[in-house]
């Protein structure tokens, strides 16, 4: 079955709400001026997962251990029902974006929630990524072999 792009958007959108830094997703979520109208169905509750590996990606699978996970589902007076899990014990983060993800449903308030929650958070998780991975580059070694000529 083939995912549509409507689904790959809202798995993204997950992605960054799951991934953002809990101060900054509040803060957003505060100056955004978005409706906070979003009925608790489940939680915040928080419990834990179990984490899967693979040795070298490929391998077997086997348990690694596990992690504490915060889940909440909110429903909006319109209809729409929102999800979220976050990392962590977090209860606020996981009820903010669900009640994001619900807000993103809703033609209305979909560009809102890309412009003042979701574009920010990418940026932001953008410039982290690269400066871990400028930092990583700073030290990477380089191993090379010397050939001596006597041979």
């Amino acid at each position: 079955m083939r995912e549509d792009d409507g689904s790959r958007r809202r798995r993204e959108a997950f992605a960054v709400l799951a991934a953002a830094p809990a101060e900054m997703l509040a803060r957003l979520w505060r100056e955004s001026g978005l409706p906070d109208e979003g009925a608790l169905l489940r939680g915040p509750e928080t419990g834990l997962v179990a984490l899967r590996g693979r040795i070298g990606g490929g391998g077997s699978p086997f348990n690694f251990g596990e992690a504490t996970v915060t889940r909440a589902s909110v429903k909006l007076p319109s209809g729409e029902i929102g999800h979220a899990y976050a990392l962590g014990r977090d209860r606020e983060k996981a009820r903010i974006s669900a009640n994001i993800d619900a807000l993103r449903q809703k033609p209305d308030f979909a560009a809102a929630v890309e412009e003042k929650i979701l574009g920010p958070l990418r940026r932001e998780l953008q410039e982290r990524d690269e400066q871990r991975r400028a930092e990583i580059a700073a030290t990477r070694v380089e191993f090379f072999t010397m050939v001596r000529g006597e041979d």
